[in-house]
């Protein structure tokens, strides 16, 4: 295996600046959550169930896995989503264990006002990002 070229100065810099915009949207993310009244991590959770592909519920180890999360920590936060009216849990016909999770009426209409939200604000950066990622991925240019 070759050994990988040293990353030049300005290569750390486009590595920096694209980190900086991914933090400051993960930043805008939580503000927008916590001002329509619920956690970031609750709006990345109705996210992922909205966002599943092919289906309207998830079981719990497939929301953790989305969320990146331990099973344990995901049970917590559906049971704080439910308990908060966002998300109905509902044993699976098959098998009781499993527990399958889908956004209710309260918790569809949250994630309809922050996903617009959301979209606006990647509308007004996503040029930058473009252009970071095409930078990194981009010719090598000299310092």
């Amino acid at each position: 295996m070759m050994k990988p070229k040293p990353l030049r100065k300005s290569e750390y810099e486009t590595l920096a600046a694209f980190r900086l915009a991914l933090r400051q949207f993960a930043h805008f993310s939580g503000r927008a959550a916590e001002t329509a009244g619920i956690t970031g991590q609750q709006y990345q959770a109705l996210l992922a169930i909205k966002g599943f592909p092919g289906r309207k519920k998830v079981s719990v180890g497939e929301l953790a896995e989305q969320l990146q999360l331990r099973h344990h920590s995901t049970v917590e936060l559906v049971d704080r989503m439910v308990k908060e009216r966002l998300v109905t849990r509902t044993p699976s016909p098959a098998d009781r264990r499993w527990v399958r999770v889908q956004l209710n009426a309260r918790g569809e209409k949250i994630l309809e006002k922050l996903a617009s939200v959301h979209r606006e604000q990647l509308k007004r950066i996503g040029p930058d990002i473009r252009q970071l990622l095409e930078r990194v991925g981009g010719t090598r240019e000299e310092d």
